[in-house]
């Protein structure tokens, strides 16, 4: 079967949509990636939707973004499937809002999530079968909703010989430790902290927007690291608590960045000071987790800036830095492939969520299903 699918990441960028061909065996999933294509979100609506993901905005406004975002995703998928033509799109949707842990709200605990991007627009659109609205069902079982494309990674590099950490690098960096010959109740994974998410914001601040991110890290290479305001932001309390836990734009993002900013270091020295930010947050929550495993497998845009992935490998000595693309699966495709996935898990009838990732209290199916007739 060949299956679509849609992702939108926490950076912002844009559409990434990867069509893949899924077969399931009685003893295995067989992925084969077959086209990817990105399609970089108009200015505008870039705009839009990091006014709408750092800040209270008007319904209005949500709506209308909502509905657009699904014209753009058909559009994108229409773009992709030039030569092959899917039966299923798994389309995740760009999140506005994640609170994965509980809160206080007239007078209830809830935890809630937002992806925005109208199901049933694509699915007119395209005249193919979607299924969307994967976080909801893990957060109504008692989860944080994330990260959910720890189940993929090991399907895709769990080894029988070989302990292994998956980890992403996108506007959050999240790590899925896969232990040799792990079954999945074994997998642990969780959100280590920012990945790309304040650099990003610092260089278009320093830029006045000319820049979007910081072109193979060569501005933290020309910065300095601030020492004092590096350990007060790894003291942050996110990252003593333990797993499962996931975090998003509502701790690292726009506030975050201010707060950065109104210090009065400057713009340069800030940028390199949250590139090793990132990566030793990365590298605490590798060292607090990883056990035996020998292999870092890396993905998502993080992997093209050169600095960040030489300090990792600085970092973590005991183990060999490679990424996705060693194993067949294009660093930038990954996780728009794992969405694929999990729509071929959700009409399968497979539970695709792990507890011991998002703490929900059993495993169920993700996703809800939009016809397209």
């Amino acid at each position: 079967m060949i299956v679509a699918g849609v992702m939108s990441g926490t950076s912002l960028d844009g559409i990434d949509v990867a069509l893949v061909e899924i077969r399931h065996t009685k003893t295995r999933h067989h992925i084969k990636p077959l086209v990817f294509h990105s399609e970089p979100y108009p200015k505008a609506v870039r705009e839009a939707l990091l006014a709408i993901s750092s800040a209270m905005t008007h319904t209005a406004t949500i709506s209308r973004l909502h509905f657009l975002l699904g014209e753009l995703y058909a559009e994108a998928v229409l773009k992709a499937s030039k030569r092959h033509r899917p039966v299923l799109i798994g389309m995740h949707g760009q999140t506005i809002f994640h609170e994965g842990t509980p809160v206080e709200y007239l007078n209830h605990r809830v935890a809630s999530t937002l992806q925005i991007g109208d199901p049933s627009m694509v699915a007119e659109r395209t005249g193919i079968y979607t299924i969307s609205n994967f976080r909801e069902r893990d957060i109504a079982a008692g989860g944080q909703g994330a990260p959910l494309v720890p189940y993929v990674d090991a399907l895709l590099f769990r080894d029988r010989r070989i302990g292994r950490v998956a980890l992403n690098i996108g506007g959050i960096a999240n790590i899925t430790v896969i232990p040799r010959a792990a079954q999945l109740d074994d997998i642990i994974a969780f959100d280590t902290g920012p990945g790309n998410m304040v650099i990003d914001a610092l260089v278009r601040h320093m830029t006045a927007g000319k820049q979007q991110y910081d072109r193979n890290g060569a501005i933290a290479r020309g910065g300095k690291v601030h020492p004092r305001l590096l350990e007060a932001m790894l003291r942050d309390p996110y990252f003593t608590r333990k797993p499962p836990k996931s975090t998003g734009r509502e701790r690292f993002g726009q506030e975050f960045v201010s707060g950065l900013i109104a210090t009065g270091i400057g713009v340069e020295d800030l940028i390199a000071t949250a590139t090793e930010f990132t990566a030793r947050s990365i590298a605490l929550g590798i060292g607090q987790t990883s056990g035996k495993a020998r292999e870092l497998i890396v993905s998502g845009g993080g992997v093209h800036n050169k600095f960040l992935m030489r300090r990792l490998a600085d970092l973590l000595p005991d183990l060999r830095v490679c990424i996705s693309a060693d194993f067949g699966i294009d660093p930038d495709a990954k996780e728009a492939i794992a969405f694929a996935v999990l729509a071929y898990e959700f009409i399968g009838g497979r539970a695709a969520n792990l507890p011991s990732a998002t703490g929900a209290r059993r495993k169920v199916m993700l996703g809800r299903a939009t016809p397209a007739c």
